[in-house]
């Protein structure tokens, strides 16, 4: 019997997602492709802010990813989430803070030009380390997976759910954005961390690195989405599915529920944490807004507005809300958070599997 690739039989059945990730790839290489090999004055030649834009939109399509796993499938609605991505982007930031040598605003080559300014003698020992790459990685994903273990395990132990547990999510996130504004913490204060100039030897100004973050972003994105779908597809994702619906009589079966919901609590941090470490290089800053509430809350706008337990819904909602925000701040400067809480009452109240249930309707009906 000939054995299907493992890739197809993961996509096996997510119609759905295979169109999605298709269609990305596809503008991925055409947005590469005119930005590296068109003339500047070509109509065809797409501009490095562009190039830029959509990676950091990918980015935040993986953290929307981690959001839906655990809200669609496991029915825990986080309002914190935005921690795990801040933790990763601020991991990260700190390898990129120490490629920066002696080429910063005072020419030390030992310490970022904050601690200089705040007559640090030497480097805080959790800054140690970050000079190597593997390390920095290593601690993208492993901070964040103890953060979550830490707290979902008091909380999943204690039996919190519902909208007490949302809440805590949020004073969570809330805490960590105070701290993070002190600028004895060491990590920039309210300034943040920026000024990178390299990311593993390549020059962050040139169009070929900026492209180069792109492919990468999109290609964790993809294995985000695989991990995410084999997860779903497995026993594990049924029984996951399962606790969303009847905890109490999964319980009542015999499984530890709290593990369940601590295993996919963790993998959807780490998930958040790596969108944080792509995003970061991207953006070319990271400071303690990531934090905010507001943020956290704006991850759920994605997934509601794309549609919820869908996995390529949360992406779709994460690009066109993130697309929708970048316009009406320009374009509404006053009225834009108004406009991007008018598109979550209308999804919620007209749309409630998202725009991915608008396409769900129309199929059936053409079907009929």
């Amino acid at each position: 019997m000939k054995r299907e690739p493992i890739l197809l039989n993961i996509l096996k059945n997510d119609k759905g997602g295979k169109i999605v990730l298709s269609t990305l790839g596809v503008v991925v290489f055409v947005v590469a492709f005119c930005n590296l090999f068109m003339p500047h004055d070509s109509i065809f030649y797409i501009s490095t802010f562009t190039v830029t834009i959509l990676g950091k939109y990918l980015a935040f399509a993986l953290l929307a990813l981690a959001l839906d796993l655990v809200w669609g499938y496991l029915g825990v609605l986080s309002l914190g989430h935005g921690a795990f991505f801040a933790l990763g982007g601020y991991a990260w930031a700190m390898y990129l803070m120490r490629q920066i040598g002696d080429r910063g605003v005072y020419g030390n080559p030992d310490l970022p030009d904050f601690m200089v300014f705040m007559n640090l003698k030497e480097l805080p020992w959790f800054w140690q380390g970050f000079d190597n790459p593997i390390f920095a990685f290593l601690m993208v994903m492993l901070v964040p997976a103890i953060l979550a273990f830490v707290f979902g395990y008091l909380a999943f132990k204690s039996r919190v759910t519902g909208v007490y547990l949302s809440i805590i999510t949020q004073a969570l996130t809330y805490a960590l954005m105070l701290a993070f504004f002190r600028n004895d913490m060491g990590f920039g204060g309210n300034n943040g961390l920026t000024d990178f100039k390299d990311i593993l030897g390549f020059d962050l100004s040139l169009d070929s690195t900026r492209v180069g973050l792109l492919i990468i972003t999109f290609i964790a994105l993809v294995i985000g989405y695989l991990i995410c779908r084999f997860i779903m597809n497995s026993k594990l994702g049924r029984v996951i599915i399962s606790i969303r619906d009847a905890e109490s009589r999964v319980r009542f079966i015999g499984y530890k529920v709290e593990q369940y919901k601590l295993f996919i609590f963790i993998v959807s941090a780490i998930l958040a944490a790596i969108a944080g470490a792509l995003y970061v290089p991207q953006v070319g800053i990271i400071n303690p807004s990531v934090f905010s509430p507001l943020f956290s809350i704006e991850l759920v706008i994605w997934v509601a507005v794309g549609g919820r337990g869908t996995l390529y819904g949360a992406i779709i909602g994460a690009i066109v809300v993130s697309f929708a925000s970048t316009y009406f701040t320009s374009a509404l400067p006053e009225v834009w958070l108004y406009a991007l809480g008018g598109l979550f009452v209308v999804s919620t109240l007209y749309l409630p599997k998202g725009i991915v249930g608008v396409f769900e309707k129309l199929k059936v009906k053409k079907e009929a």
